[in-house]
């Protein structure tokens, strides 16, 4: 029996949460939202983080009725993710893997989204969609590695919904993605817009660029409402997605696919995604909010792999880095 503890706070959600075995004991999380027409700044989401943390950890160990004692090892999110709020998360890993005298593992995020995704699911070795507000990738495993088959080269599909959401000044809560989803549903008018895959890449910045600098003028004439262009950029981004997921599939001759990341909540995404799946006679994975939105229990699981392999992390090596590659990780645990 192991219990891990996992420490996440790569954006603007600060989560903890504590996995025995497989089973997910408690994941609570907070999460810094912002006025409506407003991003958020590595500062003051660090500083977010550190006024919430000691709270959300007495939460965390509330809900599981465990105490340090119990706990065999700490993991907390290395990277990729925004540098402040990376550092000041970790710095309260290490303190407490200090004061309770535990071994520490440092995890790779994209690989935390995806060991969720398999635990919750049961996807035994799917092909991965991972899109989230910093990351879009087109994943399968190979050879004791995530191998990445495509991902954006530019911006990541969930940093493109949310700028298009500061555009018409939606509120960011419970997340400027999910609000453009309900939008979406009421709109009835498609706006072509540039579709821009590269091979097995995709690329956003245009497509945002061209949608930014017309929406104003398009609502004001009265030819497009807004939700009429919430659903134009959500279909059009999501067709990209899912044609380069197929293409990974085919070539990986993959009978699953799996979607993780936090605009894998998108109900939409979903819907597109098992058509696709249907026709090539494949089954769909895809969780809820409370494991696809970054949280705690993530970083727990996959940590408790790592831990299980046999792999710790040397307390002076446990650093951040903003740019951490999915393919750099050994994976230990798979056979």
């Amino acid at each position: 029996m192991v219990i891990a503890i996992g420490f996440e706070g790569s954006a603007n959600k600060l989560g903890i949460g504590i996995i025995q075995d497989g089973v997910v004991l408690s994941n609570p999380r907070h999460t810094y939202i912002t006025p409506p027409g407003e991003g958020f700044l590595p500062r003051d989401t660090a500083k977010h983080h550190r006024e919430h943390v000691l709270q959300v950890l007495q939460q965390a160990l509330d809900e599981a009725k465990i105490n340090p004692q119990q706990i065999d090892v700490v993991c907390y999110t290395k990277g990729p993710g925004m540098g402040a709020p990376l550092v000041s998360t970790a710095i309260v890993a290490r303190t407490v893997a200090q004061l309770w005298q535990k071994p520490i593992v440092a995890v790779n995020h994209c690989i935390g989204h995806i060991e969720m995704g398999r635990l919750i699911t049961g996807a035994k070795n799917p092909t991965v969609l991972y899109v989230s507000g910093g990351n879009t990738q087109v994943i399968a495993y190979s050879h004791r590695r995530y191998r990445i088959f495509g991902e954006t080269i530019d911006i990541a599909v969930g940093n493109c919904l949310d700028r298009f959401a500061r555009v018409l000044k939606l509120s960011n809560d419970p997340s400027p993605g999910y609000n453009i989803e309900q939008m979406a549903k009421r709109g009835k008018k498609f706006l072509e817009l540039p579709y821009a895959v590269k091979g097995m890449d995709v690329s956003f910045s245009g497509l945002l660029s061209y949608i930014e600098e017309r929406a104003p003028q398009l609502i004001k004439a009265g030819e497009y409402t807004p939700e009429d262009l919430c659903f134009s950029l959500q279909e059009t981004v999501f067709a990209m997605l899912v044609e380069i997921t197929e293409r990974a599939m085919a070539h990986c001759r993959s009978e699953e696919v799996l979607i993780v990341g936090g605009v894998g909540c998108n109900k939409r995404l979903q819907d597109m995604m098992e058509k696709m799946a249907e026709e090539r006679e494949a089954i769909l994975y895809a969780t809820d909010q409370s494991f696809c939105i970054d949280n705690g229990a993530m970083i727990a699981q996959a940590g408790w792999e790592m831990f299980k392999a046999g792999q710790t992390t040397p307390l002076n090596e446990t650093s951040c880095t903003q740019r951490f590659r999915t393919d750099e990780v050994e994976v230990t645990w798979r056979k």
